[in-house]
């Protein structure tokens, strides 16, 4: 638990924005995974985070928890230093991997336990409160099942409820809705969207651009280490020259893959349809 002293501190360290890169880079040898990039999330926002692969987001995510050092530049979450202050940052964050990352051997149930446990929280809070999003996600059933046992979309469920249960401040989410059934997905956007309305803030990862033009208020579009486009969604549009595009058109014209689409769904139809578009 947080003493009267650090929460005063964390109080004030939280106010204005939640997350501010500088001129961040991360080098692994040559490669350039992030290569300087500048970037700020404020509190009460869904900032998107998207790319293609190998762009830099989780690299980006990474620094940001506190698992890798930068090469260069800062980075601050809720006002503290990744590496120096991780574990009171992470008293306020919560983190939801591409890769369910919980303890296999153990049921949901107990995985909540010790996660109450650790975090030093009410019990038997914690079980009503995690009993309460397991139904919500359709997987009360497997509250006693071992994790092992369980498909890919269900263990991602039991990750989503275990990063919700102390409450963060910030919702820290790479590619969270991988396995996941449309009415899972309907249920964690509306997850978010509370999350948001009662005053926290959603770094949201994803390659699913219908979902992030739904949900996010601004979005930072990362490729080959680098910010191509940044802001609200109108105005990535007008810095792609795409008026009235979707987010997926936005997302190739900005990361220079639009014409190399193109060119494959034109030899692809050609293959297949024939030079005049017949079989």
């Amino acid at each position: 638990m947080t003493n009267n002293a650090e929460g005063k501190n964390l109080e004030k360290k939280e106010s204005g924005d939640l997350i501010v890169v500088d001129r961040l880079k991360k080098y692994f040898g040559e490669k350039k995974a992030v290569d300087g990039i500048t970037f700020r999330v404020h509190s009460g926002e869904v900032f998107g985070l998207l790319g293609p692969n190998g762009a830099g987001k989780t690299t980006t995510i990474k620094v940001l928890l506190g698992l890798l050092e930068p090469t260069e530049g800062t980075a601050r979450v809720l006002g503290f230093d990744p590496l120096k202050d991780d574990v009171v940052m992470k008293q306020r964050l919560g983190y939801i991997a591409e890769e369910p990352l919980i303890y296999k051997s153990l049921t949901p149930f107990e995985v909540f336990e010790f996660i109450a446990s650790v975090r030093g929280l009410d019990g038997d809070k914690v079980t009503a409160l995690a009993k309460e999003y397991m139904e919500s996600l359709g997987a009360l059933e497997y509250m006693n099942q071992n994790i092992a046992t369980l498909s890919r979309g269900n263990k991602q469920k039991v990750q989503i409820v275990s990063a919700l249960l102390h409450d963060p401040t910030l919702l820290i989410m790479d590619d969270p809705l991988l396995g996941l059934d449309a009415k899972t997905v309907k249920v964690v956007k509306e997850i978010i969207e509370l999350h948001v309305k009662r005053g926290g803030s959603v770094i949201f990862s994803t390659h699913i651009m219908e979902i992030a033009q739904e949900i996010c208020d601004r979005i930072a579009i990362i490729n080959k280490g680098i910010i191509v486009g940044i802001g609200t969604f109108e105005e990535l549009r007008k810095q792609a020259d795409k008026a009235g595009a979707s987010l997926e058109d936005v997302f190739l014209r900005l990361t220079e893959q639009d014409a190399s689409v193109t060119s494959i769904i034109a030899k692809l139809r050609e293959s297949f349809l024939g030079k005049n578009g017949n079989v």
